[in-house]
């Protein structure tokens, strides 16, 4: 794919050559719903948010949120450790700690 952003240039009319092909007015194409993808939508979020408050959290994440309470640089690094073994990859534990450590902020606003 183009970088966003990307224009084509002009076609010269001509058979050959880089910008080689028939002279046409370009159309402004409507954007496609794939492109929407991976974006989270309002009602997603209301949901995700319900769920969240009557289920809780799981036990790993539990004991993620108590390593993370400490407070310790050792401890904030084994709740990734943690959640890198639980989820699988770096960048979805990173996620899940960052996830856990605002959790944390919020008790502690709410307390």
């Amino acid at each position: 794919m183009a970088k966003a952003g990307y224009v084509k240039p002009a076609s010269t009319g001509m058979a050959a050559g880089l910008n080689k092909g028939f002279i046409v007015t370009r159309r402004e194409l409507k954007q496609k719903p794939s492109y929407r993808r991976g974006r989270k939508g309002e009602r997603v979020s209301l949901v995700r948010e319900v769920v969240r408050e009557v289920v809780g959290f799981s036990p790993y994440e539990r004991r993620m949120i108590e390593l993370i309470k400490i407070g310790s640089a050792s401890t904030f690094k084994r709740a990734l450790k943690l959640a890198k073994k639980r989820l699988g990859t770096h960048r979805r534990g990173t996620k899940k700690r960052n996830e856990m450590s605002d959790a944390v902020a919020a008790m502690r606003r709410k307390a």
